[in-house]
């Protein structure tokens, strides 16, 4: 906030409360509150539709209307495919959590749209299944991390990749993918492919979110714990403030 001010830059804050709100309400700024109370990975959409549109008001980025109406079109069908009282045979988000569980998940995107969703799902079952997870990108991890599956081990026979499927992506992204999975498949424990749903850009990023989301929902269910506190960061911040 401080550099902004230095840079007489226009501002707009998008804050739950504290220092932020304060001093936005000092300068004058406009301010867009988001809920208090809400954990941070939840409140995603408190997030990000604000900023879009912040950002579309001045005529920074274009009109999307038509793919956040595609996004919620395609984000209600799914709620209701990825609901609790979805059977698992017809529940992706199940299916997912199911072959996860007892095994050490990797989650491969690929650069450009799913980089920020293959970490995003590696956060969620983090926090929400209290579970280690990695996460990579193509190209990049076939210019390394490929080489990992070399020596057939215990560890890859427990690891389970999660390879996060643009279907409006790029061909030779695509490719790789089919090559790397060639390669290493018979040396991991399961190679399971999630696509994306929709045409726009918004749609394919937040149907693999949501999908990401519910499967480490379900994912802490199997674990037996509560997906909502982060007790380890908790602890963390405290040690840190003495």
């Amino acid at each position: 906030m401080k550099k902004c001010l230095e840079a007489k830059a226009r501002i707009i804050a998008l804050t739950s409360g504290g220092k932020l709100a304060v001093l936005s309400q000092e300068n004058n700024f406009p301010v867009i509150k988001v809920p208090a109370g809400i954990q941070p990975r939840a409140a995603i959409s408190y997030l990000f539709f604000p900023i879009l549109k912040a950002l579309e008001r001045p005529g920074l980025i274009k009109e999307k209307s038509s793919e956040i109406d595609e996004t919620i079109s395609i984000l209600q069908d799914l709620s209701r495919e990825y609901c609790a009282k979805s059977p698992s045979e017809n529940n992706l988000a199940k299916k997912v959590a199911l072959s996860l569980y007892l095994h050490l998940p990797l989650i491969y995107g690929s650069e450009g749209l799913l980089e920020a969703v293959a970490m995003r799902w590696k956060t969620q079952i983090n926090e929400n299944s209290k579970w280690p997870c990695f996460w990579n990108v193509f190209p990049e991890l076939d210019h390394n991390e490929i080489v990992g599956y070399e020596i057939e081990n215990n560890i890859n026979r427990q690891v389970k990749i999660i390879y996060l499927q643009d279907k409006e992506g790029l061909l030779r992204v695509e490719k790789r993918q089919k090559i790397t999975r060639k390669i290493i498949q018979g040396k991991v424990a399961e190679f399971i492919v999630c696509p994306t749903k929709g045409k726009g850009k918004m749609s394919r990023m937040f149907s693999l979110i949501f999908l990401g989301d519910l499967a480490s929902y379900y994912l802490a269910i199997l674990n037996q714990v509560d997906p909502s506190p982060v007790a380890c960061i908790e602890d963390l911040k405290k040690e840190l403030a003495k």
